[in-house]
C-alpha cells in the first residue's frame, strides 16, 4: 500500500493531481450518463441531483470522514463536512461567474430547490446549536446527532414527495424553456447505449470517484499538514476542497449542457448528505459525542455555511438576474462573504 507520509512533497503532489483529473473526468462524464437517464426514464433532474449526483458526489467525504473518525481525528472529520458545504456552495458562484449570460438562480423553473435550500438552513443551524451548547451520549452517538440524522432522514422524504407537487410557478413561461435541460450541442450522443450499459458507466464513474477522492483528501491531508496549517484549517479548507471535487465537476458540466436545475439541485442535495454524515462519524469515533469537541472555529465554519446558502436561496426566490462581474448579485454576496469567511477562519485556526 502507498503511504503518502513517506512520500516526498513532489510526489504526493503528482498523485494530487492524477487523482484530480480522474474525479475531474469521471464528475463530467457522470453528469451525461444522469442527464440521459433522467430523459430515457423522465425524471426530475431536481430529484436526480438530490438521490443520484449527491450521493455519488459524497463517496469521499464518506471515505475520508469515517476513516478519520476510527483513527480518533473526529474534529478533522467534521470539518472536513462542514467545510465542504461553504465550498460547493461557492462552487456554484464560481460556475455562474462562467455561465456569464444570466443570474444562475434566474434560470431555475423547479421550486425544489428552494425547499432544498430551506432544508440546508434548518439543518445547519441545528449544527450550530449543537456545536455551541454541547452534546451528551445517547445509543453509541450524542442526542443532538440522533436528533440531526432524524431531520436529514425527514428533509429526503419531504423533498422527494416535493417533486410530485410543484405549489410555485413561474411567471415569465419562457424561463422554463430556458431553465430545462438542453442536451446540447457539445454533448456525445449516449442513445446508442442500453440501459444497463448506462448504469454500468454509472457505477464505473462512482466508484472512480469514491477511490481517486479518497486518494485526494488523504494525500492532500499529508500535503496540508507537511505545510504547517493547523487540523482544523485543513479539514475546512484543504480537505474539503479535495472532497468536493467531485461536485465541482459535476456542476460545470451541467452548467455547460444547460441542465441548471440538476446542477444546484446536486450541490444543494449534497449538503444533507454531509450533515447527516456526522452521526456516523459520531457512531464511529471513540470517546465523548463528537459535537460538544467541536469549538468556535467549527460554529463559524457552520454560520458560513448557512449564510451562503442564505445568499442562493434569496436568489432562488427573488429571480431578479440582476448581474455583477459576469455574475448573479447573489453569486458575488457568496463569493465576497466566503473569502471574508475563511479568512477569518485562518486567523483562528488554532482554536
Amino acid at each position: 500500500m502507498f503511504n503518502a507520509d513517506e512520500s516526498s512533497l513532489a510526489g504526493n503532489l503528482m498523485i494530487f493531481t492524477a487523482a484530480a483529473c480522474a474525479v475531474w473526468i469521471a464528475g463530467t462524464k457522470i453528469t451525461a450518463y444522469a442527464d440521459e437517464l433522467a430523459e430515457r426514464f423522465e425524471l426530475s433532474h431536481a430529484l436526480l441531483g438530490l438521490l443520484l449526483l449527491a450521493g455519488i458526489t459524497s463517496l469521499p467525504e464518506i471515505a475520508t470522514s469515517f476513516t478519520a473518525a476510527h483513527a480518533d481525528h473526529a474534529p478533522l472529520a467534521v470539518n472536513n463536512m462542514l467545510g465542504g458545504i461553504a465550498m460547493q456552495v461557492a462552487v456554484l458562484a464560481v460556475a455562474d461567474f462562467f455561465f456569464g449570460e444570466r443570474a444562475l438562480t434566474s434560470v431555475v423553473p423547479n421550486p425544489v430547490v428552494m425547499l432544498q435550500s430551506a432544508f440546508n438552513i434548518c439543518l445547519l443551524t441545528f449544527v450550530a446549536m449543537a456545536i455551541i451548547v454541547g452534546d451528551v451520549p445517547f445509543l453509541g452517538a450524542g442526542v443532538w446527532s440522533w436528533g440531526i440524522f432524524a431531520a436529514c432522514a425527514y428533509s429526503f422524504i419531504k423533498i422527494s414527495k416535493a417533486e410530485q407537487r410543484l405549489p410555485w410557478v413561474i411567471n415569465n413561461p419562457d424561463d422554463m424553456v430556458f431553465g430545462s435541460s438542453d442536451r446540447g450541442k457539445n454533448a456525445r450522443s449516449l442513445e446508442g447505449d442500453s440501459s444497463v450499459w448506462l448504469i454500468s458507466k454509472i457505477v464505473i464513474s462512482a466508484l472512480v470517484i469514491l477511490f481517486a477522492g479518497y486518494t485526494l483528501a488523504t494525500v492532500g491531508d499529508v500535503i496540508a499538514r507537511q505545510s504547517g496549517l493547523g487540523e482544523s484549517f485543513v479539514g475546512f479548507a484543504l480537505m474539503s476542497a479535495a472532497t468536493s471535487l467531485p461536485e465541482a465537476s459535476m456542476v460545470f458540466a451541467s452548467v455547460r449542457r444547460g441542465l441548471y436545475t440538476m446542477a444546484i439541485s446536486g450541490i444543494l442535495g449534497t449538503n444533507p448528505f454531509n450533515v447527516a454524515l456526522i452521526f456516523g462519524v459520531d457512531m464511529i469515533a471513540p470517546g465523548a459525542p463528537v459535537l460538544s469537541d467541536m469549538g468556535d472555529f467549527s460554529a463559524i465554519g457552520t454560520l458560513l455555511g448557512l449564510a451562503v446558502t442564505g445568499f442562493f436561496l434569496m436568489g432562488l426566490i427573488e429571480r431578479a438576474d440582476r448581474t455583477i462581474w459576469r455574475m448573479g448579485v447573489d453569486s458575488a454576496a457568496v463569493l465576497i462573504v466566503y473569502t471574508g469567511g475563511m479568512v477569518l477562519l485562518y486567523s483562528i485556526r488554532g482554536s
